[in-house]
């Protein structure tokens, strides 16, 4: 009955995730330069359980090729959130830190896809510059998505957690 509860939430998260990334989408708010993916909030659902970590990475794998992300986007995008999910987990024991390993891994990371998977380039930038402004662009939204919203959602959550994310059933 665990191995089924533990499926059934990481399926869940992962359609959660797909859903929120797609309004986020629908406002152009989910991919290049600014991201503000509202489901990035979830990235601190591992602080709650472990079904997260693959749920979120599903998720965000699934909601990358849907919204027409490139190759490069799919698997290093999907890797930081995962990056960042396991990060979650591992400072599970302080609730404040939740949300600082994904954004961490995606500030590192996307600015990366952004640069050498899509070609943005400021012209007559270096790339030393193009990756320190990305890296502040992406690591906003992922301020706003993960740090901001994310509490926000950790907060609300930690009342009812018990009864979501119990395995006891």
């Amino acid at each position: 009955m665990k191995k089924t509860i533990f499926l059934v939430q990481a399926a869940m998260i992962a359609a959660i995730y797909v859903v929120l990334t797609f309004i986020a989408n629908a406002f152009g708010l989910a991919n290049y330069a600014v991201q503000v993916r509202f489901s990035e909030a979830l990235t601190i659902l591992p602080y709650f359980t472990p079904a997260a970590i693959p749920g979120l990475f599903a998720g965000c794998i699934i909601s990358n090729i849907l919204t027409g992300c490139i190759l490069p986007d799919i698997i290093f995008g999907s890797i930081a959130t995962l990056i960042g999910a396991l990060g979650t987990y591992f400072l599970r024991k302080w609730k404040w830190c939740a949300p600082i390993p994904p954004i961490i891994s995606n500030v590192i990371i996307v600015p990366l896809v952004l640069i050498y998977g899509y070609g943005l380039v400021i012209e007559g930038a270096s790339i030393a510059y193009c990756y320190g402004f990305y890296a502040l662009t992406v690591g906003a939204g992922e301020v706003i998505s993960c740090g901001i919203l994310g509490m926000i959602l950790l907060i609300t959550l930690e009342k009812y957690a018990g009864r979501i994310f119990s395995s006891d059933q």
